[in-house]
C-alpha cells in the first residue's frame, strides 16, 4: 500500500525531546515500512527515517529561531500533498483539523488521526460543518465531546517493543513524573502523594513558555522540598533508566486526558503506573495488572503500598500484547483498508446511479 503520514512540523520526527505527536508518527512510520508498505513521510528535514522523507520544513519549527508565524508552512505543506494525492493510496494526517475542507474536496482517500482534547466549544462548529470527513481517535474517551464527528475506528498509541524494555534485578527507589509542567497534568499532587508515601520524586519535565508563571508560582516552592529531584526534560535515550528504576510512575492528571503516551512508556519497562481516573487512563491501565487507577491522593498514597502485587514481567506483558508499533500499525492498516473499501463502494453507486 502507497501510504502518506503527514506530520506537524513544530518538532522533528522523532523529535529530539518532548513531542508525543511527532513520536507517534515516527512509531507508525518505521512499523509500516516493516510490515511492507511504501511509505512517505511529510516532516520537517531534522527528521529521521526508513521510509521516504518529504523534508518540507529544514529544521523543527520550536528549534528555527526565525520562524514567527507557524501556521504558514503547514499552509505550504498542505498544498504539496494536494499537489501529490494521486501518487498514494491513502493519506494519513496527524495536524488536527487543517485538512479538512481542502481535502474534502479531492478524490484520495484521507484520514486523521486527531491527538489532542477535543472538549473545546470551538470545536463543535467544526465538526458540525465536517460532520464526514473520516476521523480516528486514539481512545473511546477523547470521542465523548464530538459524538457528530465521523469515527473510522479508535487505534490506540504503540511504542518498539526494543525502544523501552525493563532493567534487569531492578530494586526501585523512587517515584517518577515524566511530561510536562502545566496544572493539568498534575505535578503538585505527584510531590504531596510522594511526601505521603514517604517516598523520593523524580521529576522529568518540560517547561513551556505559557506554563512558566505557574511553574514560578506554584511549583517551584514545591520543588525545594527535601524528597523532589527536579532533572528536567528528558530525551527516549534516557527515558528507560529513569523509567525502568522508578517504583511506579505518577500520572494524577486532572484533564480528559486523549492517551497518555507516558503511561504506555513505563508500562514498556515494566514499571507501574498510578493514575487518576481521568480521560483515557482507565482504557490503557487494566487496574491490578498494569497499575492502580484511582480517584484521589488518599487513593494514589495507598496505592503506592500496594505496587508489590504487582510483578514487572507482567506490567511489560500487558504492553506487549496491546500497546506494540506493530499492534498498532496491524490496527491502523486494518482501518485505511476499510476506507479503501468504503471508496470503492461509493464509486460503483456513483457508477450506477450513472
Amino acid at each position: 500500500m502507497r501510504i502518506a503520514q503527514i506530520a506537524p512540523l513544530h518538532e522533528a520526527v522523532p523529535p529530539k525531546l518532548y513531542g508525543g505527536t511527532e513520536r507517534v508518527v515516527s512509531y507508525l512510520t518505521e512499523a509500516l515500512v516493516e510490515q511492507g508498505h511504501d511509505v512517505t513521510l511529510f516532516a520537517s528535514g531534522d527528521s529521521q527515517t526508513s521510509a521516504k522523507l518529504e523534508a518540507f520544513w529544514p529544521q523543527a519549527l520550536r528549534l528555527d529561531p526565525t520562524i514567527r508565524d507557524v501556521m504558514a508552512p503547514h499552509m505550504l505543506l498542505l498544498e504539496e500533498v494536494r499537489r501529490r494525492a494521486d501518487e498514494f493510496d491513502v493519506l494519513h494526517f496527524h495536524i488536527d483539523y487543517y485538512p479538512f475542507s481542502l481535502f474534502a474536496r479531492q478524490p484520495v482517500p484521507f484520514l486523521t488521526t486527531l491527538h489532542g482534547r477535543l472538549d473545546l466549544p470551538e470545536l463543535q462548529p467544526i465538526f458540525n460543518t465536517f460532520n464526514d470527513v473520516p476521523v480516528v481517535s486514539i481512545s473511546d474517551n477523547q470521542r465523548i465531546p464530538l459524538q457528530q464527528a465521523n469515527w473510522l475506528q479508535t487505534v490506540y498509541h504503540g511504542l518498539p517493543e526494543n525502544v523501552l524494555t525493563p532493567i534487569k534485578d531492578v530494586e526501585p527507589g523512587y517515584l517518577a513524573f515524566l511530561g510536562r509542567v502545566s496544572p493539568e497534568k498534575g505535578l503538585d499532587r505527584a510531590i504531596r502523594i510522594a511526601g505521603q508515601a514517604g517516598m523520593k520524586l523524580k521529576v522529568a519535565a518540560k517547561i513551556d513558555k505559557a506554563d512558566r508563571a505557574y511553574y514560578e508560582e506554584v511549583i517551584k516552592p514545591l520543588m525545594a522540598l527535601p524528597h523532589v529531584e527536579y532533572i528536567g526534560e528528558i530525551g527516549e535515550a534516557e527515558k528507560r533508566e529513569f523509567l525502568g528504576n522508578a517504583h511506579a510512575l505518577v500520572f494524577p492528571i486532572d484533564w480528559p486526558e486523549p492517551f497518555g503516551l507516558v503511561m504506555i512508556e513505563a508500562m514498556a519497562c515494566g514499571t507501574p503506573v498510578i493514575a487518576f481516573n481521568r480521560g483515557s487512563v482507565p482504557e490503557v491501565i487494566e487496574n491490578g495488572v498494569s497499575g492502580f487507577v484511582v480517584e484521589d491522593e488518599i487513593s494514589a498514597v495507598a496505592a503506592v503500598k500496594r505496587l508489590h502485587t504487582l510483578p514487572r514481567a507482567k506490567v511489560r506483558a500487558a504492553f506487549e500484547s496491546r500497546f506494540s508499533s506493530k499492534v498498532m500499525a496491524k490496527n491502523y492498516v486494518a482501518t485505511y483498508e476499510e476506507l479503501l473499501r468504503q471508496k470503492h463502494r461509493t464509486v460503483l453507486r456513483e457508477v450506477n446511479a450513472s
